[in-house]
């Protein structure tokens, strides 16, 4: 349907733009197989790419920036929508990634606990995308996109609470940052794993599993997803060290507690009370 600006109306989602602006770093015909295809068609244009001695575009070298882009027409991508439109989802995904690596892979929501984490915004800037980034940092946005929002956050989470509960959409949050370990101890999550548990929500294959109940955020977790190992789901068994873990979690849900002061005000006792609680 679309990149990145979307809107939802009375006659569903969609979107604003007619194009893509895709990062590259690292880009295979294996894990992005629809991106990789754009790179090879007239009329996408290369960003910071640097090419080999044959004209060919090396995505692994980064002597000149991490971010490597390229930006094509939607018409690229082949499994589009022909108008950028859509129906009104079933299912509302928020993406983060959390740099300290002990968030849930993927969680279910409240609708209580989707409109402070849609208010939160958290995620990492992540290395190479802005001047002087050389490692992920956490960082906050409201509502995902802070500087477009002129007014109080919880006014757009209401919003978007009001049509969740007008068409029955069940709140996602999938993080795709790090496992086993923060920024420089673990490791990324494989995309392979968060096509597998964003195709399993999508499909309704967690709506029969069991869940556990992270007692620090509050997340409902799933205790299995196809193709997924079950140890993945749950952050704290992929950790070497429990106690190194408990700490960087309790750190985490501190800074959301902090952050979030700036608009508890502005929001209703019961979005308050989907705050984190560090256990020590």
């Amino acid at each position: 349907m679309g990149d990145d600006e979307h809107g939802w109306g009375a006659n569903g989602v969609f979107n604003f733009e007619g194009g893509c602006y895709a990062k590259l770093i690292d880009l295979s015909e294996e894990d992005e197989p629809a991106i990789f295809g754009t790179t090879r068609r007239f009329g996408t244009v290369l960003e910071n790419i640097v090419l080999d001695d044959a004209g060919v575009p090396d995505f692994h070298d980064t002597s000149k920036t991490q971010n490597t882009r390229g930006s094509y027409p939607i018409e690229f991508i082949d499994n589009r929508t022909a108008d950028s439109r859509g129906g009104h989802p079933q299912n509302v995904i928020f993406l983060t990634c959390d740099a300290f690596g002990v968030l849930p892979p993927i969680s279910r929501l409240t609708p209580e606990q989707a409109a402070y984490h849609f208010i939160s915004g958290y995620t990492a800037k992540v290395a190479g995308t802005e001047v002087g980034v050389k490692e992920p940092q956490a960082t906050f946005s409201a509502c995902f996109g802070e500087p477009f929002m002129p007014m109080h956050p919880g006014v757009y989470a209401d919003l978007l609470s009001a049509k969740m509960a007008e068409h029955g959409a069940t709140a996602w949050l999938i993080n795709t940052g790090w496992s086993g370990g923060a920024y420089g101890v673990g490791e990324r999550m494989k995309i392979r794993y968060t096509r597998a548990m964003l195709n399993a929500a999508l499909d309704g294959e967690l709506d029969h599993v069991a869940y556990v109940t992270d007692a620090r955020f509050g997340f409902e977790v799933p205790a299995s997803c196809p193709g997924v190992p079950d140890d993945v789901l749950q952050p704290r068994e992929t950790w070497g060290d429990g106690a190194a873990y408990d700490a960087t979690a309790d750190r985490l849900a501190q800074m959301f507690n902090e952050n979030f002061s700036r608009y508890a005000e502005g929001v209703s006792d019961a979005v308050n009370a989907a705050a984190p609680a560090p256990l020590s």
